[in-house]
């Protein structure tokens, strides 16, 4: 579709009719024991990349990605800290250039905030985004425990992608759904993915 920016991920293209829209916030929902993160780095592939960590050290996910097994660009690496982290990324998406990706990894300490503080963080975002053709994706860790702003994220987000991770028989499955997306042309099936050398579809148990 025309004026969509293209993710890097072939398969995600394909399933969103060539890509997300300028402007778009995806909330990315995975378990901590799934490989989510090799999307995370397969996106910074696309196009410069602001890569916010809020667990991880800068260190540590640099390493990560320079020997992620897919294709992946050279993403500016922040760590944001315990102390004021609404605050902190606020001024780094402020600095964000046109036409940027935004990942920020995970959302969980930022949804920890104080739920006026946070809205507001989600609506500057979004702002931000639209200004500069830019992509944000939030990356959040689902759980037993789930801070009491996920809701929010969800809401404010123009589409969610919800990465399900299990066992089918004596193979491990990856199933993405998108249960949202404003922009139309919502995928109705889940996208079996294979998560290992890079984000591909998996047709292990295609039919020809």
């Amino acid at each position: 579709m025309d004026g969509r920016l293209n993710t890097g991920i072939d398969v995600l293209d394909r399933k969103l009719d060539g890509g997300l829209p300028p402007g778009c916030v995806v909330a990315f929902t995975a378990q901590p024991a799934s490989q989510s993160e090799l999307l995370l780095y397969e996106l910074t592939a696309a196009r410069g990349t602001l890569y916010l960590t809020t667990e991880r050290s800068e260190p540590a996910v640099r390493h990560a990605v320079e020997h992620s097994p897919s294709d992946v660009g050279n993403p500016t690496i922040r760590h944001v800290t315990g102390e004021e982290p609404l605050q902190q990324a606020s001024r780094f998406v402020d600095a964000i250039p046109d036409g940027a990706n935004l990942i920020i990894d995970t959302m969980d300490l930022l949804e920890q905030s104080d739920t006026d503080d946070y809205v507001a963080f989600l609506n500057d975002l979004k702002d931000r985004m639209l200004e500069t053709d830019s992509i944000a994706l939030l990356h959040c860790l689902k759980g037993s425990f789930e801070p009491d702003n996920r809701p929010r994220t969800h809401h404010a987000a123009d589409a969610v992608f919800d990465l399900r991770t299990g066992v089918a028989g004596t193979d491990l499955e990856n199933l993405l759904a998108i249960p949202k997306f404003r922009e139309g042309g919502q995928p109705t099936e889940t996208i079996k993915l294979e998560l290992t050398e890079e984000v591909a579809i998996d047709t292990s148990r295609d039919i020809a």
